[in-house]
């Protein structure tokens, strides 16, 4: 079973992609940045994006019947690798044992000039769903 996961606002339904696709009981979410609910990139540095784009993965991977402490997978995209730091920061903040696996790459660009993150995550859906 195929099933696309909505998330209320979806600033990303105009580019003709899902917040998330469930596939039985995984979980495989779509790149989330720093964007409000508006879609505006929130004003602040790497962190204040970080911050964002984890509330972002969260907000689809309960929109979808899971949760941070399900990810079993996370790619993490950054513009730049000087802020390799903080994403450790981030992921001790939003992540706990048994972290998941993870993929940190650096990028020339996202897709908007101001953004320096993008997470991406595979997880797994509770039973119960």
């Amino acid at each position: 079973m195929i099933a696309k996961v909505n998330t209320h606002p979806d600033p990303y339904a105009p580019y003709l992609l899902s917040q998330a696709i469930r596939v039985d009981r995984l979980l495989f979410v779509s790149g989330q940045a720093g964007y409000d609910a508006s879609g505006k990139i929130v004003p602040g540095d790497f962190l204040a994006q970080g911050r964002q784009a984890f509330a972002n993965l969260r907000r689809a991977l309960e929109a979808g019947g899971s949760s941070l402490d399900k990810v079993a997978k996370v790619t993490i995209f950054v513009t730049d690798m000087a802020d390799f730091k903080d994403v450790v920061a981030l992921r001790r903040e939003f992540f706990s044992e048994p972290y998941p696996a993870d993929t940190i790459a650096q990028v020339s660009a996202l897709y908007d000039p101001k953004v320096m993150i993008e997470i991406e995550a595979i997880a797994v859906v509770d039973e119960a769903r």
